[in-house]
């Protein structure tokens, strides 16, 4: 009897062994790693802590190695965010922001009626925002760079010489841009072709520009003869960017949005990046349930975060602005009490319309071709840094002569007070625009440590998905104690209080879940082109090492030693 028992013992864990999955872990590093939307970007930075720079030094040469490989997103012509945690605690942020030139003004997207025009904020020279990311880049290098200048760009020089050679995804993305690069400019760009796999694409021009800018620093930008292409160029577009909006134009230090969930600390961007105050708002609204006891993206789980998010975005659309120019209610916003008595009208037996958080119908659809990287170096530093030229390849136009991408970050304002933007935002007063003002933004560049240790370095594009995106992946790890590639992996899902739906990436979520959550008055979108987020994040192991989340949506990729 007692064979028997064992024998039917070892027959169940044989089966349990068999049925239970083998966990995701990802590329695991000793002491540094870059996590990027490209390997060729991540190696970069990587060497350049090798080298002994440090996670400054890295986010330089990464960042302007993403400009050439990935040119969707990555940048010159563009602008972001930067959150940081020095090795001795200390926290800051970087607003490299793009601003409306001076001038802009409120109704410049309106006809003689007060409509808006279709594609003007988002096509062509008339939507592009005054660019920060070389601001940035110079901003970060003269507070914390330790290498030489050169050495931080040449990599990306070289691989704008000598080419890059293109994947499937990004033949697929170039391909599908083609019509729009001929439409709004008035030469055949260096990106119009047929691409396959394995093309190569050389940019020299940009090559040309980079080296102006490692020769004469941030003027070999923003004046001389990058700024006269530039603008010329723009002009001879019917846009309005001028050489003085160039000159003045810039980068800003800005206190990050610090705050607690459970036993963690969470430093994230500031306005005009929303991201911040979503993620406490969100975090906070759910930090009184005990998620112990809620499955893992089971219908609860969705209900409990959609509600939440529901919430923050209504807060979104009504408040938030550049703080510069608007007076927003940050403390009032991320306030307990205020949150908690949001959550009142929470039920689990219904959805809460988004028409009862506020008023309105309105439906949108995305595009978020922004790109996010994450950087721990040796000594401890870690920099999460969210990057954009807003839609996939920005405006489309492609600067004469110079070789590189202009952004459509105008359409980040809001063009009307209560009309969707192209990832179906709403806005209000707080986000019209005006001269030298900063569109507001859902970038989320977050770190997060626990027991005043750095725990994770997070961050992804995805337009208006990129704080449920973070947001999940948070949890993931806090509550659900995943691993970072583990929780990279999982399905994501997405609400921002109008359009009234549940986004969710196919495939990911059984038949019963979203039956279920039918039933409850939510409305459910699921498509195949719908990606929700890049994540590219760290996590420092118990042991010390640290594990990277590289997202397998795209052809991100991560390096370190």
């Amino acid at each position: 009897m007692k064979k028997k028992s064992l024998l039917i013992i070892a027959v169940f864990i044989l089966l349990f062994c068999a049925c239970k999955k083998d966990k995701t872990v990802g590329f695991i590093a000793e002491k540094a790693m870059v996590v990027s939307a490209r390997e060729e970007a991540s190696k970069i930075g990587a060497a350049i802590l090798q080298k002994g720079g440090n996670a400054y030094d890295a986010m330089i040469a990464t960042h302007l190695a993403l400009a050439v490989v990935y040119p969707v997103a990555g940048n010159i012509g563009g602008g972001g965010f930067m959150v940081y945690r020095n090795n001795d605690g200390t926290t800051g942020a970087l607003d490299f922001r793009e601003k409306a030139p001076i001038t802009a003004h409120r109704d410049m997207y309106l006809d003689s009626v007060g409509n808006v025009i279709k594609n003007k904020s988002t096509l062509g020279a008339f939507a592009v925002g005054v660019p920060g990311s070389i601001a940035g880049v110079f901003e970060v290098y003269n507070k914390f760079g330790s290498l030489p200048f050169k050495d931080l760009i040449q990599p990306a020089i070289d691989l704008a010489i000598n080419g890059i050679t293109v994947t499937e995804k990004q033949a697929k993305s170039l391909n599908s841009a083609t019509e729009r690069f001929k439409k709004v400019n008035n030469y055949i760009t260096v990106f119009e072709k047929e691409w396959k796999k394995g093309d190569i694409l050389k940019q020299e021009e940009l090559a040309q520009t980079l080296e102006r800018i490692r020769d004469l620093g941030k003027d070999g930008f923003y004046k001389g003869k990058t700024a006269s292409l530039f603008v010329n160029y723009v002009k001879e577009l019917g846009g309005i960017i001028s050489l003085e909006d160039l000159e003045k134009y810039k980068a800003i230090w800005r206190k990050p949005i610090t705050f607690n969930y459970k036993d963690f600390k969470i430093t994230s961007m500031t306005l005009p990046a929303s991201g911040g105050i979503c993620l406490a708002q969100i975090l906070k609204a759910v930090e009184p349930y005990d998620l112990s006891k809620i499955e893992h993206n089971s219908t609860k789980y969705i209900q409990l975060l959609t509600e939440a998010e529901r919430r923050s975005y209504a807060d979104r659309a009504n408040f938030l602005g550049d703080i510069d120019f608007v007076n927003v209610p940050v403390d009032s916003l991320t306030n307990v009490k205020y949150i908690n008595n949001r959550m009142k009208s929470f039920s689990w037996d219904k959805a809460t319309p988004s028409s009862e958080v506020s008023h309105g119908k309105i439906i949108g659809y995305e595009s978020d071709e922004t790109t996010h990287y994450s950087i721990v170096d040796q000594f401890g530093n870690a920099v999460s840094v969210t990057t954009t030229l807003n839609t996939g390849y920005g405006s489309k136009v492609v600067v004469k002569g110079a070789g590189f991408i202009l952004n459509n970050e105008m359409d980040d304002f809001s063009s009307k007070p209560g009309v969707p933007n192209v990832y179906g935002l709403l806005g209000s007063e707080a986000n019209s625009i005006a001269p030298e003002k900063r569109m507001l933004s859902s970038m989320t560049p977050t770190i997060v440590e626990e027991n005043g240790k750095l725990k994770m370095v997070v961050g992804t594009p995805g337009g208006s998905t990129i704080i449920t995106s973070v947001l999940q992946n948070i949890l993931n790890v806090t509550e659900y104690k995943m691993g970072m590639q583990e929780s990279v992996d999982q399905p994501r899902f997405h609400h921002q209080w109008l359009p009234d739906v549940v986004r969710m990436e196919p495939n990911g979520f059984n038949e019963e879940t979203k039956a279920k959550l039918e039933t409850l008055g939510y409305k459910i979108l699921e498509r195949n082109s719908l990606i929700i987020g890049r994540v590219d994040a760290i996590l420092v192991l118990p042991n010390g090492k640290l594990e990277a989340g590289a997202d397998k949506r795209g052809d991100d990729a991560a390096a370190g030693f």
